[in-house]
């Protein structure tokens, strides 16, 4: 591997995965307000649709591990069951939700199991708008540039039920002021369409994410492994900036894999995702003991990560992250 391409396209940058994440309820203004806090370059928005239009902050749009609308009689007739991408949900859906009923319930940890709870029940569901006008003041008062990253999510599935995604996004960018690849966004999905589409609507960088075998929803190419040979990203950055990598896509066992190098030969920065802290998360070599929930080397983890090159990487615990990037950064 060349020395050039086991190095970074552009300085590594910190992406609070939903927020700081592993300290509060994720896709909250408080989860983001505490990753600026800590020092994260960007804050990471997935956007589902809501009933009448608006783009809102939820890992998924059925929002019953998320939120405590299960507490709430006067939503219990909107539990229903839906075929996503192929996959047969029941619960709660924000498409069947305005924005005002939305604004009535509170978030909630989506992993109880191995977080806090303590936090439970005091956050609203924060809208696109209110995540860029923080990141707007947070630039203003700490002189740093906040971006955002946000996901669209399902956005085949959205369209087809006439809510789609990209049209909206895009406005709420564009009334931000942010049009151009030097906007401090940058614009992910799992689909590959959406992402040609937007190409022709903004000039804002785009991320192609992919994990594993499997592939894009839209079934726009048979597998991410074909989308991410030397050839496959080829295709890949004639309409995207960067890929972003399920982070298992790095390591073949111990031993690295291509992706980055091959990445970097096809012009395309690489942000893997999740560096998350738990045991239950960091991969075997750098598990400490047998509690799920206590962490591991997650630094020792990211660290290795940096060490083959990558352009930045996603993560719920922003301050690890930022320490640990700083860390590589002087000692290159």
């Amino acid at each position: 591997m060349s020395a050039d391409l086991s190095r970074p396209l552009s300085p590594p940058i910190v992406i609070a995965h939903r927020g700081a994440s592993g300290e509060r309820p994720e896709h909250t203004l408080a989860a983001y307000d505490l990753a600026i806090h800590e020092g994260a370059d960007v804050i990471e928005p997935d956007l589902v649709p809501t009933k009448d239009g608006h783009l809102v902050a939820r890992h998924e749009n059925e929002i019953s591990g998320t939120t405590d609308v299960a507490a709430h009689p006067e939503f219990a007739d909107r539990r229903t069951t839906k075929t996503i991408d192929g996959q047969t949900e029941t619960g709660w859906f924000t498409e069947d939700f305005t924005l005002a009923e939305l604004k009535t319930l509170r978030a909630r940890e989506r992993l109880p199991q191995l977080r806090t709870t303590d936090y439970d029940g005091q956050y609203p569901i924060p809208t696109l708008e209110e995540i860029i006008a923080l990141a707007k003041q947070r630039s203003r008062e700490t002189g740093r540039t906040i971006s955002i990253y946000p996901e669209t999510k399902h956005p085949t599935y959205f369209a087809s039920i006439g809510l789609g995604t990209d049209a909206p996004l895009v406005a709420a960018l564009d009334k931000a002021g942010w049009k151009t690849a030097d906007a401090p966004v940058f614009i992910q999905s799992f689909e590959v369409n959406n992402l040609k589409h937007l190409k022709t609507m903004t000039g804002i960088r785009l991320i192609q994410l992919v994990a594993g075998e499997q592939g894009p929803a839209d079934k726009a190419a048979p597998s991410y492994a074909a989308m991410m040979t030397p050839d496959g990203l080829k295709q890949v950055a004639t309409y995207a900036w960067g890929i972003g990598p399920d982070k298992a896509m790095l390591w073949n066992g111990d031993a690295p894999t291509p992706l980055v190098a091959d990445a970097h030969r096809a012009g395309l920065r690489v942000h893997p995702w999740t560096f998350r802290a738990e045991n239950y998360f960091v991969r075997p070599a750098f598990r400490r003991g047998a509690d799920p929930k206590a962490h591991g080397d997650v630094r020792g983890e990211i660290a290795a990560a940096l060490h083959q090159g990558i352009d930045g990487f996603f993560t719920d615990f922003p301050q690890i992250g930022v320490e640990t990037r700083n860390a590589v950064v002087r000692a290159r």
